[in-house]
């Protein structure tokens, strides 16, 4: 297989990124300088879902799954952006039937989320993933989603979203970057960082373009 490009898709991490809610909990502390040490080097301090990220069942599950038992299986290989850009509050099950999910298919959904800046203010009304979506794709049996934005959900007490997803065990992507993908077919690598016991990690996500 040749590729013909690989198209970054992972949100820059950096202390003025945008914050889930607008909880800063990014910071770079310089503790070796190439001046006086001749060396560079940095501490940094990140939430396990910053920017481009995973979560592991047990992030909302009580006995689910840590991010070091997740399966890379569903994070590597042939994927889809499919384009919803035309959602304006969320994705629902309707929106999602309009492309023809297959069992097993990695899906990858593009909204006008990918139009805000990586550094702009939290958006409290960002697109997200309804439950009836959710139902959706378990139905289907697709083995992973990701979205544009740092959350799957918002204003479900019940976290049903991710409960839906989690438990059925498809693989959960959140915090792309997609304004700059075409809907279509790639292929895609998103892999966590080996963190024991803990409940998501931030990750780096390419597409591959495959080549004709």
């Amino acid at each position: 297989m040749q590729y013909t490009n690989i198209i970054d898709i992972s949100w820059p991490i950096s202390p003025t990124m945008t914050a889930y809610k607008d909880k800063k909990m990014v910071s770079f502390t310089g503790t070796k300088q190439f001046e006086t040490d001749h060396v560079r080097e940095a501490h940094v301090l990140i939430s396990t879902h910053t920017g481009t990220h995973i979560d592991a069942p047990a992030h909302f599950l009580a006995t689910g799954a840590t991010i070091d038992k997740q399966s890379l299986s569903p994070l590597i290989g042939a994927c889809r952006v499919i384009d919803l850009t035309h959602c304006v509050e969320k994705i629902t099950a309707s929106d999602l039937a309009l492309h023809d999910l297959k069992p097993g298919e990695r899906i990858l959904c593009k909204t006008r989320n990918s139009l805000c800046s990586s550094e702009d203010v939290f958006n409290p009304l960002f697109v997200f993933i309804d439950y009836s979506a959710s139902m959706f794709c378990v139905e289907q049996k697709i083995s992973t989603i990701g979205i544009d934005y740092l959350g799957v959900e918002r204003s479900q007490p019940g976290h049903e979203t991710h409960t839906t997803l989690l438990g059925a065990g498809i693989a959960l992507i959140e915090g792309l970057r997609l304004a700059h993908v075409q809907s279509g077919v790639y292929d895609l690598i998103c892999l966590p960082l080996f963190l024991n016991g803990l409940d998501g990690s931030p990750a780096r996500a390419i597409l591959l373009e495959h080549g004709s």
